[in-house]
């Protein structure tokens, strides 16, 4: 298993203001919160399978004050750097609901 305990995060994207998230991992459970980014504040929390596969719930109050909650899977896989990106299939609950992809990469040290 995939130890995300103090491991950086931020969104592939060429923005410089994506927010930064630090992932926390007790046995098989992770959570974080993030800010940032148009994010006033999220939190994430889910559960780590046996691959580093991780399947969590999140809420967010963006910017603006929209207040989104949805579920994601996030598959990692290892950049030849050895940093990790997780591959995320996500849902967002609510109106309006929405499904897509995206993919977050570890910040190096």
């Amino acid at each position: 298993m995939i130890n995300y305990d103090g491991k950086r995060f931020r969104k592939v994207s060429t923005d410089p203001n994506a927010p930064v998230t630090l992932y926390r991992q007790k046995d098989d459970l992770v959570w974080a919160e993030l800010t940032g980014g148009g994010v006033r504040l999220g939190s994430l929390t889910g559960k780590c399978g046996e691959d580093g596969t991780i399947d969590m719930a999140y809420t967010m109050v963006l910017a603006g004050g929209q207040v989104i909650a949805g579920h994601s899977t996030n598959t990692p896989e290892f950049l030849p750097d050895g940093r990790i990106r997780l591959n995320e299939v996500w849902e967002r609950y609510g109106t309006p609901g929405s499904r897509g992809t995206s993919a977050i990469e570890e910040v190096a040290e």
